[in-house]
């Protein structure tokens, strides 16, 4: 493999998602497979500032790739961005002989350790790591899947509660800037409408909408919303407006919240991080660097993290257009 590598830091960093401990397991591993020391960074750059280091062995990562969170937890760092917090980092770095970086965490992780990689010129590769999907580079990130798969099973219970008082329920996704979630999970559990940042419906078809399924014979309905959706300021709002102009309606609703970061990974998400996690490590050894690993077409690549911080996902049309023709 051809670079002087000897130890590796790994952290997570921002919010956790379902499969954080499977790529931490992984990266651990594939270092021990190397015969490379692995170094845990607990707490993500906040640890880093403070030297909060535990060597780990493939033992140490037993029994944690079917756990939920990240066992390195995970912190916001106010200090790291400023020069004197990253140089700080540094110096911990420097002492502790870590000779390169594995981040798996979003784009706000992966911008700070470019930052980090452009001022002190240590190897840095980003696993990407969240729920929401929005990170460019890669069809699909570590945690989405399962909270996908979380949602869904929600709705479903919502809506026996709704089939049996003939309710209305707005069910609240995460997706503050894209709608990845609501999509999908709207599709996936046969949602009525779906409200999504990237396209406002607009509070007239909305009623329109929820119109038409009356008159089709619909006793209950579900929408799901993404917590960015611009169609009212929030989905309680949203909740007024209806009752107020469908009185016909009783309206509920359900923000799910962080149930939906919660629980053990999925089958996908840890085949998918073990993979992303060996990569890394691998794409390191070969000499790799500032580079983000992602899956495009089931195959493992890779891309410059400045594209993953920049970047901005679409939203699939095409699915959107058979939720429109499914809720007939």
């Amino acid at each position: 493999m051809g670079t002087d590598i000897k130890k590796i830091g790994v952290f997570t960093s921002g919010g956790d998602a379902p499969g954080m401990n499977a790529a931490i397991r992984a990266v651990v591993r594939a270092a021990a497979y190397h015969k490379i020391d692995c170094l845990g960074i607990y707490r993500g750059y906040e640890g880093m500032i403070e030297g909060d280091f535990k060597h780990l062995t493939a033992r140490s990562v037993n029994n944690i790739i079917n756990k939920g969170g990240t066992i390195l937890k995970s912190a916001r760092s106010v200090a790291f961005r400023t020069p004197e917090g990253r140089q700080q980092a540094y110096d911990q770095l420097v002492k502790a002989e870590i000779d390169a970086l594995v981040i798996i965490g979003g784009d706000g992780s992966f911008h700070g350790g470019m930052v980090f990689q452009n001022e002190f010129n240590i190897p840095v590769i980003g696993i990407p790591g969240t729920i929401d999907n929005d990170i460019d580079g890669t069809n699909y990130t570590i945690g989405y899947d399962t909270a996908l798969n979380t949602v869904v099973e929600a709705i479903d219970k919502i809506r026996d509660t709704a089939s049996s008082h003939r309710r209305l329920f707005f069910v609240e996704v995460m997706g503050r800037d894209v709608g990845h979630i609501a999509l999908n999970a709207g599709v996936g559990a046969g949602a009525e409408e779906i409200l999504v940042p990237e396209e406002d419906l607009g509070l007239d078809r909305l009623l329109e909408s929820l119109k038409r399924s009356k008159d089709t014979g619909k006793s209950s309905s579900i929408v799901v919303v993404a917590e960015g959706d611009k169609t009212g300021n929030n989905v309680f709002e949203l909740r007024d407006y209806v009752e107020a102009h469908l009185k016909e309606y009783e309206v509920r609703v359900s923000v799910l919240g962080h149930m939906q970061r919660g629980g053990a990974p999925s089958c996908y998400d840890r085949v998918l991080a073990s993979r992303m996690g060996v990569k890394a490590v691998e794409s390191l050894l070969e000499g790799h660097n500032n580079v983000m690993v992602g899956t495009i077409n089931n195959q493992m690549v890779l891309s410059p993290l400045e594209n993953a911080v920049k970047g901005s996902t679409q939203i699939n049309h095409e699915l959107l257009r058979v939720s429109d023709i499914l809720t007939i």
